[in-house]
């Protein structure tokens, strides 16, 4: 499962042999998306005795607040000195003295806290050198800079601090705060201090917890049951550091969405992207399954009674399903007794046994019983010896580990030919023309670049992979692995002069079992074994890269900035029924819809009737969807153009991909948003509105109809879903939504939110009006509070869509102040403020309100101020006096919340991540493929990348390819660089000519440069 980089490429197949877009397929890139994490040692614990030092300053500081939360149990605390939390929660005080227990067993926590302390006890902690960890920082002796930074940090952590501190280890920040009376109760809406502001250390490494905390750990090690370290071998497998595993872990196990983990817990996580941590959160459901599918087979080889102890350690020492399956094959229902396991039932183990431990006081005669099936004679009882030897051999770790080693350092090929019963079809199909299957000589002729093919196991790339394996599953290809002979000679060799030699002398005939049953084993056993494996690893290699092909051009093409401020004409082109117009508002709208016949007799009338529509309701984009009659219509639009018929609107039209307008227009969704329009008009409106808003459309199709990627019928149909799920609702929560203007398909993708509960926010909109604040999506119906805490940073409340809205001018104050209780199923006001909260506009999570008022408190802003001149030009000037670590530790928390707080402050209204991506193309005239010539430089844009290249359309009606052989280093920006083909569907690139064959219909492309 762990990808190494490559320094050179396979033979390329070239663009100009490929028939069909079978050769369009996926590659295995060589440089990978994502950098790869090497997992570091992890730091020795510091002694546990350094964290008992400052116990005396803890019981002075909770004793000197015993009487004020009236906690009747606080006088136990010198029993337990290290009590993390002294307010009232909703549990009893034992039950939280025993949590306070284990969480000082936390290694990787109660190292920090204890290094903390000892500074403390040596007076070195200054101010100026301070962690901005949250809960592990006490001050010093005097009482009034402490109670007055211990009253800010209470003000900062949200209500709900009941649960026990994972992360935090020894001593809480609360553990000599003075509590606030209104939060003695409890809170179902509140949260804990962000994870990663617990775990912060100092210098850049931050928060390396070397294990799980022992409550997640357990519970993983329960629920796993397995002989190897799970976290040791995620990171091997990922190549991820363990501390970042350990936090990945601990927080999809607490039900954390990515977005909200990207962009939240940034630290935690070590910075990674969306991607990264979802290849993590892969293994790690591949690493849960594997546990579950040996759990499966452990009960049922127990049920059959064939479960041994050694047998059970093998299985539970498994780390791929091939392994699994290598080690569980020979005990399947149904397949016969393995040679190995008859002659084990003939009680010949004992004599394998007597072979290797004392082969000198080994008699096969002894074992000779004339009439038993197996032992009749001398030759059947070294024959059932070699096989039990054989089956031994064969699933050794360390001789299966040396074979492995000598396939790395050797080479091993795949190839693949015409199989005997495709070609028989292909003369059969010559020889009685007219009588053949319609297409299945033209699926034999797809293969035709695979027909004698030969690559080494190492370079063969993925898209190769999978036509081969397409070939094979029809019948067309054959397909075996090589491997030299010099292997099996090295191997046999040192089977028998080293792992599986005698441990005394031996005679000659005792050698000869001892070799015929290695040759045995690695013609029979080992070599399928290796095969399958190789197999296996080259598809589930090719599949993921597919995969992530498919996840990257999806997000390239929902991250296309919409185009805002216009009318715009949706056109769903065709010949026989017309084409079928929409007319859309700014604010996507539906105008007017209208079919027009341009292809037929009286293009004159249709041309007056389009005029006027145009000028009635000033549109001046026009869309065309790229599907039949597509390149006739861009030509009757420029026509019109070009003779000013639309003056003086200056008019202009782009070609968008059209793939799932069709799918989407018959669906329960557009039905129901659309009940009166026909399907063909709503494919129009959905043509349109792709270009008005692309991410807001483009969620309503299920992404595998968008026309992205290649191969994906080839793919797991369950593991390409759900990665296109994740990158939608990726892209969703990142862009944001306005709460009060979107629709309900969009809010479904939203982190934290499904169709139950976006249905209930759109019913309580419709009961209620709209939201004033993030505090009210509480009262929903289904809304919990981890739901609220994973979607609550990726709502907004956009004061323009509340025209009447005024702000309150203290934002803390829409804090709740009384908790929301649930009465069964039903949810009770409370005290939900419906004021507006100028907050809410920004990317800033709730959990950091406090923290962005103290910020704006220090740089003199106020919050009603967001996203001016003014306030930019405030925080800036603060930013330059003092480093943004400075100001973090000032106002109590991490330096990436305070970047976050710094972007929601200062990004102007309306901000959308997707400006910095590039629009449509809008274009007034039209050139064909006819008028291309070798050397012509052009400018275009990518519509859709594979692994062998990039597909640019430059506007001639076909998509020129870039090969990937031209797609170098130094055309590129720095930037990227580092991702697999470097391109991506949306990007603007120039281009020169380098081939056109208008027979074919191809053009082949040299880039020249990414234009930024």
């Amino acid at each position: 499962m762990m990808r190494r980089h490559r320094t050179t490429a396979a033979k390329a197949v070239e663009y100009k042999d490929c028939d069909t877009d079978l050769s369009f397929s996926q590659t295995l890139s060589s440089d990978e998306d994502f950098e790869e994490w090497r997992p570091q040692e992890p730091k020795p614990k510091v002694p546990r005795k350094t964290a008992t030092a400052p116990s005396a300053l803890e019981k002075k500081a909770s004793a000197k607040r015993a009487t004020k939360p009236k906690e009747p149990k606080i006088p136990k605390e010198p029993k337990v000195p290290k009590e993390p939390k002294p307010r009232a929660p909703r549990k009893p005080a034992a039950e939280r003295k025993t949590k306070a227990t284990k969480v000082l067993k936390d290694s990787g926590a109660s190292g920090l806290a204890g290094t903390k302390r000892k500074n403390i006890e040596e007076g070195k902690n200054k101010a100026g050198e301070k962690l901005a960890d949250g809960p592990n920082v006490l001050k010093e002796d005097e009482s009034g800079p402490s109670v007055r930074i211990k009253e800010e940090r209470l003000s900062f952590v949200m209500p709900e601090a009941h649960k026990a501190d994972r992360w935090a280890g020894a001593g809480s920040s609360l553990a000599g705060l003075k509590a606030k009376k209104e939060e003695v109760e409890t809170e179902d809406f509140t949260f804990d201090e962000p994870c990663q502001k617990k775990q912060k250390t100092s210098g850049t490494t931050f928060g390396q917890p070397t294990a799980l905390p022992p409550s997640l750990a357990n519970g993983l090690r329960n629920d796993l049951n397995m002989n190897w370290d799970f976290i040791e071998l995620l990171s091997t497998l990922t190549c991820v550091e363990r501390w970042v595993c350990v936090n990945i872990i601990s927080l999809l196990r607490e039900e954390n969405t990515v977005p909200f983990m990207v962009r939240y817990r940034k630290e935690m996580i070590n910075h990674m992207d969306a991607d990264a941590v979802r290849d993590v959160q892969l293994v790690y459901e591949e690493l849960c399954s594997l546990s579950k599918k040996t759990q499966s087979v452990i009960q049922t080889l127990k049920k059959d009674g064939v479960l041994s102890a050694e047998l059970e350690h093998e299985l539970r020492s498994c780390r791929s399903f091939d392994e699994l399956d290598h080690v569980y094959s020979p005990y399947k229902k149904g397949s016969k007794l393995t040679k190995a396991r008859r002659a084990k039932a003939l009680g010949l183990e004992v004599a394998v046994s007597a072979l290797l431990d004392s082969p000198h006081t080994l008699d096969l005669r002894e074992w000779v019983k004339p009439g038993t099936e197996g032992l009749s004679s001398v030759e059947e009882v070294a024959t059932g010896v070699e096989h039990i030897l054989a089956d031994m051999i064969a699933k050794d770790p360390e001789t299966l580990s040396y074979i492995k080693t000598l396939c790395e350092n050797s080479f091993v090929t795949i190839q693949s030919s015409v199989s005997k019963s495709a070609l028989k079809e292909r003369e059969q199909e010559k020889a009685v023309q007219g009588h053949q299957k319609p297409n299945k000589n033209k699926d034999i002729d797809k293969f035709h670049l695979y027909f004698n093919f030969n690559n080494n196991i190492q370079r063969i790339q993925s898209h190769q992979t999978l036509a081969i394996n397409r070939g094979e599953s029809l019948k067309i290809l054959t397909v075996k692995v090589n491997i030299p002979d010099r292997v099996k000679s090295d191997f046999t060799g040192w089977c028998i002069n080293i792992r599986w030699r005698p441990k005394t002398s031996a005679r000659e005939d005792l050698y000869a079992i001892i070799r015929n049953a290695v040759e045995d084993s690695y013609k029979r056993l080992i070599l399928p074994f290796l095969t399958r494996s190789y197999r296996t690893k080259l598809t589930s290699a090719a599949e993921k890269e597919s995969i992530a092909l498919f996840v990257r051009n999806l997000r390239q093409r929902l991250l296309v900035c919409p185009v805002r401020g216009c009318v715009i004409m949706g056109v769903d082109p065709g010949f026989r029924h017309g084409c079928k117009l929409a007319i859309l508002s700014p604010t996507s709208q539906i105008l007017h819809t209208d079919v027009v016949y341009l292809h037929n007799s009286g293009q004159h009338r249709e041309a007056d009737k389009l005029c006027h529509l145009m000028m009635k309701y000033s549109c001046t984009r026009v869309v065309i969807g790229n599907g039949t009659a597509c390149r006739e219509t861009e030509s009757f639009f420029a026509d019109l153009i070009s003779r000013r018929r639309f003056h003086p609107l200056d008019v202009s039209y782009c070609i968008t991909n059209e793939a799932g307008a069709s799918i989407y227009s018959v669906s329960p969704e557009a039905v129901k948003e659309m009940p009166d329009l026909d399907p063909n008009i709503r494919s129009a409106v959905s043509i349109g509105r792709r270009v008005q808003d692309p991410l807001a459309e483009l969620v309503k199709i299920d992404p595998k109809h968008i026309g992205i990627g290649t191969y994906q019928h080839d793919v797991p149909a369950g593991a390409l879903k759900a990665a296109l799920d994740g990158v939608v609702q990726e892209c969703v929560s990142f862009v944001g939504v306005d709460i009060n203007i979107c629709s309900e398909i969009l809010m479904r993708h939203v982190a934290g939110l499904n169709a139950g509960r976006a249905k209930s926010i759109a019913e309580w909109r419709e009961q209620n009006g709209p939201f004033n604040n993030r505090e009210q999506l509480k009262l929903v119906k289904g809304m919990g509070p981890k739901s609220y805490q994973q979607c609550a940073g990726f709502i907004r409340i956009n004061p323009q869509t509340l025209p009447s809205a005024k702000f309150s001018t203290h934002p803390a104050a829409a804090v709740l102040e009384k908790p929301v209780s649930k009465k069964g199923k039903g949810k009770t006001c409370g005290n939900i403020p419906t004021s507006l909260n100028p907050l809410d506009q920004t990317c800033i999570h709730p959990e950091s309100y406090d923290v962005a008022q103290r910020f704006l408190l220090l740089v003199g802003g106020a919050a009603d101020q967001i996203g001016s001149a003014g306030l930019r030009q405030c925080v800036e000037s603060k930013v330059r006096t003092s480093s943004v670590e400075e100001l973090a530790r000032t106002v109590d928390t991490t330096t990436e919340t305070l970047k976050l707080i710094i972007d929601g402050l200062t990004q102007p209204p309306g901000f959308d991540i997707r400006q910095n991506f590039g629009q449509a193309d809008f274009k007034r005239g039209i050139v064909s493929m006819s008028d291309l010539r070798v050397g012509t430089v052009l400018t275009g844009r990518v519509d859709n990348t594979t692994l062998f290249g990039a597909f640019v359309d430059i506007g001639v009606g076909r998509s020129g390819l870039i090969h990937k052989s031209y797609i170098t280093l130094d055309k590129l920006p720095a930037s990227q660089r580092r991702r697999s083909l470097a391109l991506g569907p949306g990007e603007r690139v120039e281009v020169r000519v380098l081939n056109v064959e208008p027979e074919r219909g191809r053009i082949g492309l040299d880039l020249i440069r990414v234009l930024q």
